[in-house]
């Protein structure tokens, strides 16, 4: 407990007859009169005020956290006071985070159960907990604050964002996949494998129309194919040095293990293979190739925890891995952040290498900041400078991107929101075009 600033003043206004007294003898004891009386009121309102050590607390909080997504936190209390307490409540969720919603207050009546939301948006991946939880309250007569603190210690795993996952799966159980911005339509029909007679819709092409079936039946009949299936797709998720930038305070490589995810799902869905590598100056992880939609919480379990490292990624290593893990032609997905035109001509020659048997797509996560400084009105000599310099930087990875494409190799140059819907989009298009 500490006193308030209420207390205080009142000290204060009782110790100036006090020092009066020096110089005035029969005005010193109405300031001792008073400090005592004040000493008696403070005490009697601790003795009548309800305390928050009477307040019972319990966290609920799910195993499994998502970064960078709002995770509800529910906090229940329980007032074991005689009467009403209003508490001011803070807590220590996983570090770092951002909480919204913290610290806040809540009136709670006696003997009655009540609960407050907050959420969390935990900015690291792996194993962490919750730590205390702190408790204030204001006496009666607003003379002390009451403090009290509980060691409730919840462990959490955070995971990359598998709430965007869930969000997925509820839509593609409605069939309404289209409201992420991916168009799964350009599957319907134009896979090689057929699959069965249907009646003409009006979006159908005209050589769907099985003519023998529309002899027979008096009416337009389709032909529907199906999309190949059981095709390998592997993501190689680029763990080096140049995946430790931040923006938001997310780093590109859980930017990266996210779209990584959420694309698994989609070719799960489909019925391919995915597998996943991780790897920077060493091969950090290795997921075989998997098939059904449960295998993306084996891929999730997997890679939760994986942290970017402070070394230049070995791009020698990633492709003598892939040749000796790899025979069958397979979808191999980079992603990866150029730290510039030297780094990005490096990626390109080794992405090169995979081209046989295997078909590749290289997604490059943009340098947020540079382009940001692009943007800007330069207002001095140096800022003027220095948007020239980012333009410069941003053409030569721009024409160096458009010349992967123009040889023939797949590539995408994504903001880091953009990255999941960018790459699902491609291998969408690539499925649909049967180039794999």
């Amino acid at each position: 407990m500490t006193p308030r600033r209420l207390m205080m003043w009142l000290f204060v206004a009782a110790g100036i007859p006090l020092v009066a007294g020096v110089f005035i003898p029969f005005i010193g004891p109405v300031g001792a009169v008073l400090s005592l009386l004040i000493i008696a009121v403070a005490v009697a309102d601790l003795a009548i005020s309800p305390t928050p050590t009477l307040v019972e607390v319990q966290r609920e909080v799910g195993d499994v956290m998502s970064i960078g997504a709002r995770n509800a936190v529910k906090i229940w209390f329980t007032n074991r006071n005689g009467g009403p307490i209003t508490i001011e409540f803070d807590d220590e969720p996983p570090a770092p985070c951002a909480s919204e919603g913290l610290p806040f207050e809540i009136e709670l009546p006696p003997g009655r159960a009540r609960y407050r939301v907050y959420h969390t948006r935990p900015h690291h991946r792996g194993t962490n907990q919750f730590g205390k939880v702190y408790l204030r309250s204001r006496s009666n007569l607003l003379l002390w604050s009451l403090h009290h603190e509980l060691e409730i210690k919840s462990a959490v795993r955070i995971y990359p964002d598998i709430q965007a996952v869930h969000a997925m799966e509820l839509l593609a159980r409605r069939n309404r996949v289209s409201e992420l911005g991916l168009r799964m339509s350009r599957l319907m029909g134009r896979g090689s494998e057929f699959e069965r007679l249907r009646e003409f819709r009006r979006e159908d092409e005209y050589r769907q129309i099985d003519w023998k079936a529309t002899a027979k039946h008096q009416k337009l009949i389709s032909r529907e194919y199906t999309i190949e299936r059981n095709q390998n797709i592997l993501i190689l998720l680029d763990a080096g040095r140049s995946m430790c930038n931040e923006v938001d305070g997310i780093t590109h490589l859980d930017r990266g293990l996210n779209a990584a995810i959420i694309l698994s799902y989609i070719a799960l869905r489909q019925g391919d293979y995915v597998g996943l590598m991780a790897f920077s100056n060493k091969i950090d992880r290795f997921v075989r190739p998997m098939r059904g939609a449960g295998s993306v919480q084996t891929l999730i379990r997997s890679v939760y925890d994986l942290e970017p490292q402070y070394e230049a990624s070995d791009y020698d290593l990633m492709v003598e891995e892939v040749r000796r893990r790899f025979r069958k032609r397979s979808l191999v997905i980079l992603i990866s952040h150029a730290l510039d035109e030297l780094h990005l001509t490096t990626i390109s020659t080794h992405m090169r290498q995979l081209r046989a048997p295997h078909l590749v797509l290289g997604a490059f996560l943009r340098n947020v900041p540079l382009h940001e400084r692009l943007n800007t009105v330069p207002e001095t000599d140096v800022e003027a400078f220095q948007v020239a310099a980012a333009a410069e930087m941003v053409s030569a990875q721009t024409t160096q991107i458009a010349e992967l494409q123009e040889h023939g190799q797949y590539a995408v140059d994504s903001l880091p929101e953009d990255l999941s819907a960018d790459l699902i989009s491609q291998y969408l298009e690539i499925k649909a075009r049967h180039l794999l």
